[in-house]
């Protein structure tokens, strides 16, 4: 097939999948999981565009933590990679893409509700805070994508483990150069996240979400993909931490 019929079945399957027209949609992806597909990282971009039409506004996690930390504390909005995968990083680079302001957890965003969605991240001093894309995504009601890669990869549960308060979750507060694109410079102070101990859960969300209404699963070309409701898988991992705050991880040996 071409790279427009690829492009064109992506977008299909998506549509089949439950992803919404006009949604504010947060994708974490694995293009190996697709199989082969021309054009590479640019086609999946162009089919998520294609499936949430010109009124969806599309985010990628742009998290740059391996390059970014207490040993480096220097952080280039435009220039620093991300270290989540070749489609994040193909989006970063890619043009009108917005990159939030965060050292560790950023998120690239492009389409209508960019500003709302990415515009305050540097007001936090925590990595997915009251301004992050992943509060912001949940209060205009989006969605989360899992292409391919399992629900474990789930930085928005960061944010709900940050209003819950388990006690692995937060380490020292650390203060980062931040080099902005108009060349501006600023200190941002950013308390990390610290798991020394435990090993994340997030795919225990699954269960707690109502099949069809709030959890779609289905294929994308080769790729086993789910599709959440931001809301509800808020709401329904709030209520498991208030009973148990240990209820997505596990302890390591």
């Amino acid at each position: 097939m071409t790279e427009g019929d690829v492009q064109r079945t992506i977008a299909r399957d998506l549509r089949d999948c439950g992803l919404r027209p006009g949604a504010a949609v947060l994708v974490h992806s694995s293009l190996s999981s697709l199989g082969h597909v021309p054009g590479g990282p640019e086609t999946v971009i162009r089919a998520f565009l294609e499936a949430l039409g010109p009124e969806g506004t599309l985010l990628l996690p742009a998290l740059s933590y391996e390059h970014v930390g207490p040993k480096q504390r220097v952080f280039d909005v435009r220039r620093t990679p991300s270290n989540v995968g070749a489609i994040p990083e193909h989006f970063r680079t890619r043009e009108g893409t917005r990159r939030s302001v965060c050292p560790t957890h950023s998120v690239c965003a492009y389409g209508p509700q960019t500003e709302a969605l990415v515009g305050g991240h540097h007001l936090d001093e925590t990595p997915c805070g009251a301004h992050s894309p992943f509060r912001a995504l949940r209060d205009v009601g989006g969605q989360v994508v899992f292409l391919g890669c399992g629900l474990r990869p789930n930085t928005s549960m960061h944010g709900v483990e940050e209003l819950a308060q388990p006690p692995y979750l937060f380490g020292e507060m650390v203060t980062y150069r931040v080099l902005w694109p108009d060349a501006q410079e600023t200190a941002q102070p950013c308390r990390a996240h610290d798991f020394r101990g435990y090993a994340q859960r997030y795919d225990r969300i699954e269960p707690l979400l109502k099949k069809g209404a709030e959890i779609a699963v289905g294929p994308v070309l080769q790729a086993r993909t789910y599709i959440l409701e931001a809301r509800a898988m808020w709401e329904r991992a709030l209520a498991a931490l208030a009973k148990d705050k240990l209820h997505f991880v596990d302890p390591c040996d």
